[in-house]
């Protein structure tokens, strides 16, 4: 049996946010093993963490492959290390694929350490034309494609043909504009991880919060992701790192059985 949670992140409310699976584990299971359970849990990620000494290795898979950094997921486990399985000091600390991520609470919020993925201007490729329906004219590239738009409004309006999208080379593809009621907007979208969309994607804000830092002129920003369930994040600059907060709930606890 292997104890669960699923956490609601990016969010004090549930039905909200972004759904992330949680697994503590005594041991490493066989990676077959976890990406059937995430593909059986059949949420945009599910983690999974073993204690090792002064910190936590920590992976997350989508439901068809593992990603190299996943932001509402770490949330989603340093809230169960703090709120449900009484981890003591200060800050956590999880060993990745990219590398230490340091997760500590500030208030109602869990901030998030997280390595800075500036995009370098790039053409737009057809198929992420194609794939948007929308004249592109500023395009960057790092991890993910970041399409910037002008208005909230033509965020929420896309209604991308994941079929064109899924030909990127690319985990995602990150789309955004200046907020109303926040300084920036964003929606992600993720076909080839198996992600048509993701609710809200901290991973992507490494990208966002170098780019509207620059563009704004301020350290400290504020975000919001214009998916159904919707998200909000507070964001910092931090020269070659990002600090992305939010709020964690829970929906879910109980066990998995794997026999």
């Amino acid at each position: 049996m292997i104890r669960y949670f699923e956490v609601h992140s990016f969010t004090d409310k549930v039905f909200h946010g972004n759904p992330a699976g949680v697994c503590p584990l005594e041991d490493w299971l066989d990676d077959s093993l976890m990406q059937r359970i995430a593909a059986e849990n059949n949420l945009s990620e599910t983690a999974f963490f073993v204690h090792a000494g002064d910190h936590y290795e920590l992976r997350w898979f989508t439901p068809t492959v593992e990603v190299d950094l996943c932001g509402h997921a770490t949330l989603a486990s340093a809230y169960v290390l703090f709120d449900h399985l009484g981890h003591k000091s200060d800050v956590i600390k999880f060993h990745t694929q990219s590398g230490e991520l340091a997760v500590w609470k500030d208030g109602k919020n869990l901030v998030m350490d997280f390595p800075s993925r500036p995009g370098e201007p790039a053409s737009a490729p057809d198929a992420l034309v194609s794939g948007l329906g929308s004249d592109l004219d500023e395009v960057y590239k790092a991890r993910d494609y970041l399409v910037v738009l002008n208005t909230p409004e033509e965020i929420l309006d896309l209604k991308p043909e994941f079929s064109e999208l899924e030909k990127l080379d690319c985990t995602g593809i990150i789309v955004t504009a200046p907020g109303n009621e926040a300084d920036f907007v964003s929606r992600f979208f993720a076909p080839q991880a198996g992600i048509p969309e993701d609710p809200v994607t901290g991973s992507a804000h490494a990208t966002l919060t170098p780019y509207w830092a620059e563009r704004l002129g301020k350290k400290h920003l504020h975000a919001r992701q214009l998916s159904a369930r919707g998200g909000e994040l507070w964001c910092t600059q931090m020269e070659d790192r990002v600090h992305i907060a939010g709020r964690a709930t829970l929906y879910i606890q109980g066990f998995l059985s794997t026999d």
